[in-house]
């Protein structure tokens, strides 16, 4: 049986249901039939409510699943959905036997594993603002900020996130599907805050230290052990 591959999706746990259909072996085609029609249960009992007093309340739909797509093959974009636990929850009810045990199986055990990921990236940024305050304050008092004419800040995340991540904030933002205005930190796993946060402290203490940006950005390619041969402010 393949494994799940549960991911985040504006902050919440989901898994494609491409993957869930082929882990339940159904066609992905009939799968997304079944989606379809509970959604239109859900919707209908909504639309009913507003006349008809409610006996559950509202159901809100993307609770359950969320709409999205995929580009297949031949480079066309094909329907797919994202089921959350619940909606695996939901799809688990419908089905009976060894596969029904066994989906349910995967996908409660994996959910939960996420769930503590999640649960310790919250600790870990937490943790990490007391960081963040610090660098800030250690690039408006090296006057960098100034040097740089108001963009320092984000240079030097860039410069952090390429040396922690190879790619800088904005790649990492494309590359896992963040809207423009979403932080690339909510989107990285809790062993990456982990290392940006070592990077961030190593570069408050250089700019402490009098370390211009070129020098600081030889030290964290390699280049340049600390202290030895980097230019000072």
């Amino acid at each position: 049986m393949k494994g799940l591959d549960i991911f985040v999706f504006k902050q919440r746990a989901v898994v494609d249901s491409r993957d869930v259909a082929e882990v339940i072996g159904r066609p992905h085609r009939q799968l997304l039939r079944s989606i379809q029609t509970m959604l239109g249960h859900m919707e209908k009992a909504n639309g009913e409510r507003k006349s008809v007093p409610a006996t559950y309340g509202k159901v809100v739909v993307s609770d359950f699943f969320i709409s999205s797509t995929y580009t297949d093959e031949q480079g066309k974009e094909r329907p797919c959905f994202l089921c959350t636990q619940l909606g695996c929850d939901m799809i688990a009810n419908k089905m009976t036997g060894e596969k029904g045990t066994l989906f349910t199986a995967a996908y409660v055990t994996k959910f939960r594993r996420m769930e503590k990921e999640l649960a310790t990236r919250h600790a870990l940024r937490e943790v990490g603002k007391p960081v963040q305050r610090e660098l800030t304050d250690a690039i408006r008092d090296s006057g960098e900020a100034e040097r740089m004419h108001g963009h320092a800040f984000n240079t030097y995340t860039n410069l952090i996130y390429r040396a922690a991540l190879g790619q800088t904030a904005p790649q990492v933002k494309k590359a896992r599907g963040a809207t423009k205005d979403a932080r690339a930190v909510d989107f990285l796993t809790s062993d990456e805050l982990r290392t940006v946060e070592k990077k961030k402290r190593l570069v408050t203490d250089l700019l402490d230290d009098g370390y211009s940006y070129e020098a600081i950005r030889e030290i964290l390619r390699g280049g340049v052990m600390h202290a030895k041969g980097a230019e000072r402010l």
